[in-house]
This record gives structure tokens, C-alpha cells and sequence, in this order.
């Protein structure tokens, strides 16, 4: 007896520690996020549809067919059934088709580089609705964000109003890493030299976990950030108070924070370069270096007085 009620207790041990999880991939807090939840949600349903048949049948076969049954029908010369081939092609067939049109829906309705249409799944965005610019840079191993409306900018803190558009402009210092945030949508990369985007709206206030989901090097465990979803209003009051707070992050602050680090405080700039990001993502920050755009106009120019001769 004793053994029985520790088997079933070894049993329900998973559920009891998973049920004290904060599964926020499955329950977030913007619209993104839910959709690609859902996304995950009726993809698992769909493949179960035709996973819990076969395993139950495994089974029922092995039940139905084992050597004591005498009543089973013994058929050795039985070899083909139109209808048996029928299921067994046409169920995986028609899900694999579902799957089909749903990955190429939603790959569609969920590219990060697409402006939202939505708040959430109710509310359509207003017409006046003013969409918030943030310029992230992942570094080693810390995370910078520049927001340059509002001139301003921090390291290993995100804020942002809720049900308001953010549209990311994301790179990295000097290897790839990934910006994610559960709860607010998908990881998305962050590459030297390139700039990737992504387009959310968080849709409750809260403090939210980010971090990075791409290994780059020792610190890669501690590159963690708080995103703060705020009203409006208070994100208004933060940034005057981190413009009020001193402070500037100038291309030669910029060389000291690139230098790697670990476990970094959250620090905040009242004012950035304007052009930082921009000498970031085409790796010109140094003085005397040629940004990587003027380099390529530049070559352009050179091929085509060549062509020209």
C-alpha cells in the first residue's frame, strides 16, 4: 500500500512543482505575445489529433493482438485495405495542410517588421496614437536603450506606456545576441552591424522579465533587464525624471560602457548623441572610422565611374 501512494505521489510530483511556474510564454501581457501563443496552442491541439490515435491504437493493438487472445482473427496473407490507407495517409495529410495555412497566416500577421493594426484583440489602434521608437544595442554583457524622442537613455532598464505601439530598433556591440521579453512578443536577434525591428504593445502594467536568448560568451547568464509597463502619464514622469537626472552618453561614454562587464546596475543618461545609434549599427564610433553606409555609397560611386570608362 505504502509503495502505491509513493508511485502515484512520484507521479503528480511534475504537476505540483510546475504549478507554481509563472508560465508567461503561454499567459502574457501583450498582444503579440498572445497571439503567438494561441499560435503554439492550436498547433499542439492539431498534431494531437493524430499523435493520441496512434499511441492509443500502439497500445489497443498490442492488447487486442497479444498471443493468448484466441479470438483475435489470425490473417497471415492479409496485406491491403483501401480504406485502412485512406486514414492512415488522409488524416496526417489534412493536418499538415492546416498547419500549412496557419504558418502562413500568421508568419504573415506576426512579422516583426509589421506596423501593428492592433492593441489587442478588441481595440483597433487610434488614429492619433503616437508610436514610441526605441533604439536597443546589446552589448557585452548589458543591455543599451536609447529613446530618441525623448532624448534620453538607459542601460538594463525598459520602460514603456501601455497600449501604446513600440516599434524596436535593435543591434548589437560586437557578437549576435537576442532581445527577448516573454510577455510582450518572440525573441528576435540582435546583430553588429545590421539592424533588425520589432514591433509590440504591451497591454498591462507590470515589471517584466528580458533577456538574452542567444548564448554570446561568459556574462551570457547575467545579460537580464526589468521592462516597466506604465501608464502614460508615468512614463512622462520617468523621462523628465531621467532628463532632470544628469548625465550624458557621448560617443567616449559610449566606448567605456561597450567594454564588457557583468552584472551591470541599471544606469540612466539624461542626454544621448543624436547620431549614436546610427555610428552603432554602421560600426563608426571611434573617431576616424567611415561609417559602413558611407562606405558603400562610396564604392558604389567607384563602380560606376569605372563602369563609365
Amino acid at each position: 500500500m505504502y509503495s502505491l501512494i509513493a508511485r502515484r505521489g512520484l507521479l503528480l510530483l511534475p504537476v505540483i512543482l510546475l504549478a507554481g511556474c509563472n508560465t508567461v510564454v503561454m499567459n502574457p501581457s501583450g498582444d503579440i505575445a498572445k497571439q503567438q501563443s494561441h499560435l503554439i496552442i492550436v498547433s499542439t491541439l492539431l498534431m494531437l489529433l493524430i499523435i493520441v490515435p496512434v499511441i492509443a491504437l500502439t497500445f489497443w493493438f498490442a492488447w487486442r493482438y497479444r498471443k493468448n487472445n484466441t479470438e483475435a482473427r489470425y490473417e497471415p496473407d492479409w496485406d491491403h485495405s483501401t480504406q485502412l490507407e485512406l486514414i492512415i495517409w488522409g488524416a496526417p495529410l489534412l493536418i499538415i495542410i492546416a498547419l500549412g495555412l496557419l504558418t502562413w497566416i500568421s508568419t504573415h500577421n506576426l512579422d516583426p517588421y509589421r506596423p501593428l493594426s492592433r492593441l489587442d484583440a478588441d481595440r483597433p489602434i487610434p488614429a492619433d496614437t503616437k508610436i514610441l521608437t526605441v533604439e536597443v544595442v546589446a552589448l557585452d554583457w548589458k543591455w543599451l536603450f536609447i529613446y530618441p524622442e525623448q532624448g534620453v537613455a538607459t542601460v538594463n532598464e525598459l520602460v514603456a506606456p501601455v497600449d501604446v505601439p513600440i516599434r524596436f530598433k535593435i543591434t548589437a556591440s560586437t557578437v549576435m545576441n537576442s532581445f527577448f521579453i516573454p510577455a510582450l512578443a518572440g525573441q528576435i536577434y540582435a546583430m553588429p552591424g545590421m539592424e533588425t525591428s520589432l514591433n509590440a504593445v504591451i497591454n498591462k502594467p507590470g515589471e517584466f522579465e528580458g533577456f538574452s536568448a542567444n548564448y554570446s560568451g561568459a556574462g551570457f547568464s547575467h545579460m537580464r533587464f526589468k521592462f516597466h509597463g506604465v501608464s502614460a502619464e508615468n512614463f512622462d514622469q520617468w523621462a523628465q525624471k531621467t532628463k532632470a537626472g544628469g548625465g550624458a552618453l557621448k560617443r567616449a561614454e559610449y566606448l567605456e560602457l561597450e567594454q564588457p562587464s557583468e552584472r551591470e546596475p541599471v544606469r540612466r543618461y539624461a542626454s544621448v548623441d543624436s547620431d549614436l545609434y546610427h555610428a552603432i549599427v554602421n560600426r563608426c564610433v571611434e573617431p576616424g572610422q567611415m561609417c559602413m553606409d558611407k562606405m558603400m555609397v562610396t564604392d558604389t560611386n567607384v563602380k560606376a565611374g569605372m563602369h563609365h570608362e
